[in-house]
């Protein structure tokens, strides 16, 4: 009942899981990402096993092949269910169980994978990877929107749409970004609009965030406040030339 993109971005190690589904709160059932090891989609007759599990044996060590063998063979139901996940090396694997909804299946390419059940077409999973390959020179997170956005366009869920979510992990147990539109008629177009939201403050607040490395963070204020009076700045001289061009001109 759903399409997701799992994704390491080479150049930073982040990883990130998109998806879409006419259900609700896809982003709760689908997405288990740990920062450093993996990222695991479950969908399909969801067993959140294969995430919570998936991920501790991606830090034992595990390939995601032996992995998806590992969870496979000790359910009964796994013809019913669908996984894709990747670690935090790059490698990365995904299944289709026999008896997931048509029409269902899965991609795999360096880096990313893309998988769903219950679409239109595999033309859904197709666009959704062409898109996010072709679209490199992006931010990882707006790669992951616009590939999404393409799946959509080329059909999605051939019942609709209903949730939608993206969540990235750094290099952290805590997500860098998770924004969820769990019940709403365009959740991909509310997702861009949270994440337009979260540039506003909160991308700037989650960069000063302590990490193992830096356990303080940055807790000068000052930096934080500079960036977003910046960025204000910045958008009211944009609507101000926006009002100028679009105001007739009318003379005395």
């Amino acid at each position: 009942m759903t399409y997701s993109i799992v994704a390491r971005d080479p150049e930073t190690g982040h990883l990130g899981i998109a998806v879409a589904s006419r259900f609700f709160a896809v982003g709760c059932a689908v997405p288990y990402i740990r920062g450093g090891i993996g990222a695991v989609a479950t969908q399909a007759f969801v067993s959140p096993l294969y995430g919570t599990d998936g991920l501790k044996m991606l830090g034992e060590g595990k390939s995601p092949d032996e992995i998806i063998r590992l969870v496979t063979e000790r359910d009964d139901g796994a013809e019913q269910r669908q996984m894709h996940l990747i670690d935090a090396s790059g490698r990365n694997a995904a299944f289709t169980g026999s008896k997931c909804i048509d029409w269902a299946g899965h991609l795999v390419e360096n880096n990313v994978s893309v998988a769903g059940n219950m679409l239109v077409g595999p033309q859904v999973i197709e666009e959704t990877l062409r898109a996010y390959q072709e679209s490199s020179n992006l931010p990882f997170a707006e790669r992951l929107l616009a590939a999404m956005e393409a799946g959509e366009a080329a059909g999605g869920d051939k019942r609709g749409k209903q949730s939608a979510a993206l969540v990235i992990y750094r290099d952290q147990d805590y997500a860098w970004l998770n924004i969820h539109a769990d019940d709403h008629g365009d959740p991909l177009a509310e997702l861009r609009r949270l994440y337009a939201v979260a540039q506003e403050r909160y991308i700037h607040v989650a960069e000063t965030m302590p990490t193992r490395s830096n356990p303080h963070g940055m807790i000068d204020r000052t930096v934080i406040d500079q960036k977003i009076a910046a960025l204000e700045a910045e958008r009211a001289a944009a609507g101000r030339a926006s009002a100028s061009f679009s105001t007739p001109w009318m003379p005395k």
